[in-house]
């Protein structure tokens, strides 16, 4: 379509086709809007889609880890496991694409470049890389918050003789590592994941570990069919149950502190807690979060299991995380990732001792040693919560740019408007619950929030709303006040931008929880959308 060809008109564009494009789709196509979704990808699926590594998985038990607003799908959907891998989710992902027919709205392979708001119609011409435009009233960003990997910027990379990848935009067909020598560069979430899988088929692999983090058993295994039958017969109960809950997810969570009780007490229900698995740990006491001293019997129980775990003492040390309080970067969830450092074939270099300085022709050189691989993996995350927004030029009322405003960090109201950017909506954007959260509960009260908002505003005949900048100043300094009063501010982690070199040092997500955030969000809308502007 040539660049000066008249743009598509339409109510609604929607950018990205994971779970919340989807479900917005679905949503405002159903209410009679003209809406339209533009994917980078070739398929539905986002972060699903791309994130292919080996042993890639939800760290949520699939039956929360799943779309609520159809009664017969979610009674319907089979999972195989209670910790659903990846291939599994984006199957499912493409069932919802074909049984709500939801694919022929959906533009794929295209990459949305830049978007400009109109302050004489209030609408926004939104540009395609291949072209493309479209004008619509609305603009939502559903691009996720872990969705632009971050490959670090190492010397020698393009002088690599063998193959390398990174986690988050992995190979379709797949990567076969037998008979390799694999390095894997990064233990967060996605190398605590891959790792266990690689080791079991590359000839050696060795892992170049900056931090160490700290992850908790999944206990993964068959879906039991006496658990999911019980679950389905109650899914409704369970499913409110989740929405007004702290993390969005099924879990025992005690709001008691533990302050004044005997460590014995404690460190007996860490252990319980410890045998049930995935995030059950974090729910154990009330001031975990934000009392030093209880968290350090955590982190002390947490080292214990790793030394129990790995037989050389000098890398059980290595493994266990020493610079920051227990939770306050992801907390990971693994299948065996410790003991995968008792295989012959697994070696850990630690580069803050010594520091990888190049890539070579043949593998890495570190300030220490020169390693030959076959393959490079890099498990470097994403640039999060931000990178997806601002990849796209923004510009909004008087041509402001959204990169200029956020360049000392995100402002939102709500994680969901940005002054000065009339009818833009983010999805799980910087400021809201996100990936504090089970996703998939954040995405389902983002987007019936937004829906019912565009809904309230066609019929009143409303051509804009915005938030206000008093109302975003006020929620901004909200959601940093409850973050400083949390250990999560002690971690240099990617929640505070600590991976982006150059990136605005300032804690991003919203940690009142979910039910808190959805009562707050609820309030707001009931009270004629207070903080927002709405006109006509």
């Amino acid at each position: 379509m040539p660049v000066d060809a008249k743009p598509e008109t339409l109510d609604v564009v929607v950018v990205g086709a994971g779970f919340s494009g989807l479900y917005l789709l679905h949503w405002l196509r159903k209410d009679g809007f003209a809406v339209h979704v533009i994917e980078a990808g070739d398929d539905v699926g986002g972060t699903w889609y791309w994130n292919r590594y080996p042993g890639a998985r939800c760290d949520i038990m699939s039956l929360d880890y799943s779309m609520s607003f159809d009664p017969q799908l979610q009674q319907e959907w089979h999972w195989p496991e209670r910790y659903s891998a990846q291939p599994d989710i984006l199957v499912y992902a493409r069932h919802i694409a074909e049984r709500f027919d939801l694919r022929r709205d959906i533009s794929f392979g295209v990459k949305v470049t830049a978007a400009t708001f109109d302050e004489g119609s209030d609408r926004w011409t939104v540009e395609g890389d291949d072209g493309r435009r479209w004008n619509a009233r609305h603009v939502i960003m559903a691009t996720g918050c872990l969705s632009v990997p971050r490959i670090p910027d190492v010397p020698g990379l393009e002088d690599f003789r063998g193959d390398w990848y990174h986690t988050g935009d992995w190979p379709h067909e797949g990567v076969d590592f037998t008979g390799k020598k694999v390095a894997v560069i990064g233990t967060g979430s996605s190398g605590i994941q891959s790792i266990p899988v690689i080791a079991q088929q590359a000839a050696e692999l060795t892992v170049f570990q900056r931090t160490p983090n700290f992850s908790v058993p999944a206990w993964n295994g068959p879906m039991d069919p006496a658990f999911e039958a019980e679950h389905k017969a109650h899914y409704d109960e369970l499913r409110e149950v989740t929405r007004w809950s702290a993390g969005g997810y099924l879990v025992e969570d005690n709001n008691d502190p533990a302050r004044h009780l005997p460590r014995e007490e404690i460190e007996a229900e860490l252990e319980r807690r410890w045998q049930q698995g995935g995030f059950s740990l974090l729910g154990a006491y009330g001031d975990i979060m934000t009392d030093l001293e209880i968290n350090a019997i955590v982190v002390d129980f947490v080292h214990g299991k790793i030394r129990e775990k790995v037989k050389d003492p000098a890398v059980a040390e290595l493994l266990c995380p020493k610079d920051h309080p227990f939770g306050t970067k992801r907390l990971c969830v693994d299948t065996g990732y410790y003991e995968t450092y008792n295989r012959d074939n697994v070696s850990l270099v630690d580069i803050r001792k010594a520091p990888i300085e190049t890539i070579t022709p043949t593998g890495i050189r570190t300030a220490q040693a020169e390693h030959d691989f076959d393959v490079i993996v890099f498990a470097t995350g994403f640039d999060a919560m931000t990178g997806a927004i601002l990849n796209v030029d923004f510009k909004g009322r008087q041509g402001a740019s959204l990169r200029e405003k956020w360049a000392h960090g995100p402002r939102s109201y709500l994680g969901l408007m940005v002054s000065g950017f009339p009818n833009l909506f983010t999805v799980t954007g910087p400021q809201s619950p996100s990936v504090l959260a089970n996703v998939i509960t954040a995405i389902e009260q983002h987007v019936e929030w937004i829906c019912d908002c565009i809904n309230h505003m066609r019929d009143r005949q409303l051509s804009h709303i915005e938030a206000r900048k008093d109302a975003e100043d006020k929620w901004v300094d909200h959601v940093i006040a409850l973050g400083d009063a949390t250990l999560y501010p002690q971690a240099n982690s990617w929640y505070m931008g600590a991976n982006i070199p150059g990136k605005p040092r300032v804690f991003m997500p919203y940690v009142g929880g979910c039910g808190t955030y959805r009562k707050v969000c609820d309030q707001v809308a009931a009270e004629n959308y207070r903080g927002f502007e709405l006109a006509s």
